[in-house]
């Protein structure tokens, strides 16, 4: 009876904490039928069964560190779920990685001017919080573009005429969208795309460096973008605190974010629409390019 008594109790203490996590859930609907929902212990994708089902309402109420880390991080995942293609990246080669650092050269040379631009829309909307995070971030992303730069030319290319002559479609895709939502009126889109790019940097590891690396002689030193915007660089500490500026947020706010979280996460996923461009056409490319 005793271990009964003990079991019972236990399935009330649950049943309680579950209902407690779920009056404090986040949730956002990031496409027709499909919204996220997040407490602090889990997340999963949910379809509402009618228009008076809470989670096809608007979202709610303050959020949480954790809850929120959740519902963006979720919103990422059901993102890569939903892109469904045969297509594999190609396997990774010295002209392949510098068509990835002109990729990097893209997403990051005009950041600290748009960043500045969305500062100044966040003023005028008198966002003061996200106006100091999104002139911190003009600051933390000045010169990245300079070390793509560095890199290609550290494997014996003239780098300005690299990065004018690959311009990845990804890259257009991706800077496109962060644009608009830097000049929108309401430039709140472009915390969820920051987030996303960062969160998904924290994925390259030492040994994908390492393995980078191996490509080239010894003493070659292309990594240094990507080390930037790795694990092993400062992204893992700005997406932390990503999550805590995003936490703070009204729930439309937040709605917003993780919805540009889905649509970022969308293109980064996607193969390029025509296809991936061939190494035979990288090479030929490239090799006009060389530095004498």
């Amino acid at each position: 009876m005793a271990n009964n008594h003990n079991t019972d109790a236990a399935d009330r203490a649950r049943g309680s904490q579950d209902r407690s996590d779920l009056a404090n859930a986040e949730w956002v609907q990031i496409a027709p039928d499909k919204v996220v929902v997040a407490t602090a212990e889990r997340a999963w994708l949910y379809k509402p069964r009618s228009a008076d089902d809470r989670f096809a309402q608007s979202m709610k109420g303050a959020g949480s560190f954790a809850t929120t880390r959740k519902l963006l991080d979720t919103a990422i995942a059901v993102a890569k779920y939903a892109v469904k293609s045969e297509l594999r990246p190609p396997a990774l080669t010295t002209v392949r990685w510098i068509w990835r650092l002109a990729g990097a050269y893209h997403l990051t040379s005009s950041v600290p001017d748009l960043m500045r631009d969305a500062a100044k829309n966040f003023a005028a909307n008198r966002h003061f919080a996200l106006e100091e995070w999104a002139l911190e971030k003009a600051e933390e992303e000045t010169g990245h573009d300079r070390l793509a730069l560095l890199d290609i030319q550290s494997l014996g290319y003239d780098a300005e005429a690299v990065v004018k002559t690959l311009v990845p479609p990804a890259a257009v895709a991706l800077m496109d969208y962060f644009t608009r939502s830097a000049k929108d009126s309401n430039p709140i889109d472009c915390v969820g795309y920051t987030y996303t790019m960062e969160r998904l940097s924290l994925g390259i590891e030492e040994d994908y460096i390492q393995k980078v690396e191996a490509l080239f002689p010894t003493q070659t030193n292309a990594t240094r973008c990507l080390r930037v915007h790795s694990s092993v660089g400062a992204d893992a500490g700005h997406a932390v605190e990503n999550v805590s500026l995003v936490a703070g947020l009204t729930a439309s706010e937040r709605t917003r974010v993780a919805r540009a979280c889905y649509e970022t996460a969308l293109m980064s996923f996607s193969p390029p629409p025509g296809g991936y461009i061939s190494d035979v056409e990288l090479q030929q490319t490239l090799e006009l390019l060389k530095l004498n």
